[in-house]
């Protein structure tokens, strides 16, 4: 439907997820533990590579393939008998996109490779984030949940709006308390100063964020109970001790009472709280058991924060449908497409097409990168348009949209949601 393809187009996208680095280390630094090398194979770096891996490619050759000191040519020689087998991949894909999007690259191949290499050094100078996000990509807002800080007093604020992370700070590990102290200038040496640190964070940045942004489903299940301050404190007192062990119990019952507790100051706030939900961009290692919890599990935060708007990224891959039925059954749950366009681009077209017939259209977000690296964003964006235009012609040839309701529902799915969803509102405690 080539006039829905034209709405898309010309409507703005709002991107609610990236970890971009700021542009000044993109720029001056060209080595770092994010960054292995400063050529084109740094596009790879991200979820590409994981295809690669998944392809059979050693990691001698990964290696080499990243190795500043590896010439262009034989870069590519390395990688292209993989790229033949993964190139179809959504993570792919977006790359593709990527290189005609933004270097005027019809293919990725030797002829194009030397010039390849010249537009990626030639692309990053001063300003160069802005004309990826804005010109390029189209986005409307950007939302950045920093790698490298619990808060990113970021450089350029409007640009990049931020997350804080609660993650460390509901985790409370040696290495989160020496973070935290390196951050604020806090000394830390009781559960009391523990929360007053998280209190800090919240008093200095909470009106700056967009949201907080929690993680740990990576390491853990999402079913958080309710414990009392006295129980979190004496495994504090523990965990922090000369000969430190708490065990699986103690741990969680630290984390179960800190990350209520980061709640119940996002509410405060009125921030929503981001959660990773679903597929792990790891290797080799998912435990698929405890990401088909995931949802079940969501069930008592949902139901014991009714004022805290919670966002259910990635939707959940590969249990989806799941994912609708919380939407469609709690008002406080909303769910963010970011990342699940290239994950499988067309299990989102099926997902979305659902949703939009089974839950209110104002509970979703349609697009978020989830990159580092800012020319990574570009590809995506296509694919996430591309799956709307595709959504959107579905349900009208079908029958369960008219035509007059494209343009509105189009720009809600793009950016009015987004604008509505992260618009401060101050939330009463549970």
């Amino acid at each position: 439907m080539d006039w829905i393809k034209e709405i898309v187009a010309e409507t703005g996208l709002a991107d609610t997820h990236e970890h971009l680095v700021e542009e000044s280390r993109r720029t001056n630094e060209s080595s770092g533990w994010l960054f292995p090398c400063d050529d084109w194979a740094l596009l790879f770096r991200e979820y590409i590579q994981d295809d690669l891996h998944c392809a059979g490619m050693s990691t001698v050759d990964e290696q080499r393939f990243y190795d500043p000191g590896t010439p262009s040519i034989d870069k590519f020689r390395l990688v292209h008998p993989f790229w033949e087998r993964i190139k179809h991949t959504g993570y792919a894909q977006a790359f593709t996109h990527t290189l005609r999007n933004l270097y005027g690259i019809d293919s990725f191949s030797l002829r194009r490779i030397e010039e390849l290499a010249s537009r990626y050094c030639e692309l990053k100078k001063p300003g160069y984030y802005e004309h990826v996000l804005k010109n390029v990509s189209r986005l409307t807002e950007c939302h950045v949940n920093s790698l490298e800080r619990i808060f990113m007093e970021s450089e350029q604020p409007m640009l990049l709006r931020q997350d804080i992370s609660i993650l460390e700070l509901s985790r409370c590990s040696a290495a989160d308390i020496v973070k935290v102290e390196g951050e604020t200038g806090l000394h830390i040496r009781s559960f009391e100063g523990w929360l007053a640190a998280i209190d800090h964070y919240f008093e200095r940045y909470g009106k700056q964020a967009v949201a907080v942004k929690y993680q740990g489903a990576y390491s853990r299940r999402l079913n958080f109970e309710h414990v009392s301050e006295r129980s979190a404190a004496e495994f504090f007192k523990s965990h922090h001790a000369e000969r430190p062990f708490i065990g699986p119990h103690g741990e969680k019952v630290l984390q179960d009472y800190l990350f209520h507790y980061c709640v119940k100051k996002a509410g405060e706030y009125g921030l929503p709280v981001k959660l990773h939900t679903g597929y792990f961009a790891t290797r080799d290692s998912m435990p698929l058991a405890r990401v088909k919890n995931n949802a079940a599990d969501l069930c008592s935060l949902l139901q014991d924060y009714p004022g805290v708007r919670f966002i259910l990224m990635h939707i959940g891959y590969p249990y989806q449908d799941e994912i609708i039925a919380l939407c469609k059954q709690y008002s406080n749950a909303y769910v963010d497409l970011c990342w699940a366009w290239i994950v499988n681009p067309v299990a989102c077209v099926r997902f979305l097409t659902e949703f939009l017939v089974a839950v209110p259209s104002n509970k979703v977000l349609t697009f978020g990168g989830d990159y580092i690296m800012v020319e990574n964003v570009v590809g995506h964006s296509v694919i996430a348009r591309k799956g709307i235009s595709e959504t959107l012609s579905s349900l009208f040839l079908k029958n369960w949209v008219g035509r007059s309701e494209v343009p509105e529902l189009a720009a809600r799915l793009m950016n009015g949601n987004a604008r509505d969803v992260f618009s401060r509102v101050a939330n009463s405690e549970p």
